[in-house]
């Protein structure tokens, strides 16, 4: 009699022990105080949406739903993009442990975020405030200069 091997396949909807043990993997893997909190922050919200639909499958399709949701809260693109980046790095880590496939968790990093759009903002220094600078500061106020040295 032949012995069946027993493999575990990767599941397609994770439950909340399964999104803990991911959360805290990412976690661990953060050196920075601030990032830790921040992507706790972006995951633990991430989880709360997940879980309070029914029975959602953790693919791209999902993470996109939840883009959508985000940017219906009026959200930054930038605040946007950071918890997404974290929601990845969630689905990188459930690959990792054999709870999600690897082919699933690259469909999922795939998915792209909002563009920025606007203008940067920054404290620029006006031309009155440039003649009070020294030869060589000033030299920086030129408006050909700057393009320059921006390139």
């Amino acid at each position: 009699m032949k012995k069946k091997l027993c493999s575990r396949k990767p599941k397609r909807v994770l439950r909340l022990p399964d999104l803990d043990h991911s959360k805290t993997a990412v976690l661990n893997t953060l050196g920075s105080q601030e990032s830790q909190r921040c992507y706790r922050f972006a995951i633990e919200d991430f989880i709360a949406w997940y879980c309070s639909e029914p029975r959602l499958a953790f693919n791209k399709t999902v993470v996109l739903r939840y883009r959508l949701q985000l940017e219906a809260r009026h959200l930054s693109a930038s605040t946007i993009n950071v918890r997404l980046a974290a929601v990845r790095r969630l689905a990188y880590e459930a690959a990792d442990s054999g709870l999600l496939s690897p082919e699933l968790a690259a469909s999922i990093r795939r998915g792209k975020g909002p563009k920025k759009l606007g203008v940067r903002l920054g404290n620029y220094t006006s031309q009155h405030s440039c003649r009070k600078l020294s030869p060589g500061q000033a030299r920086l106020c030129d408006v050909s200069v700057t393009a320059r040295l921006r390139s």
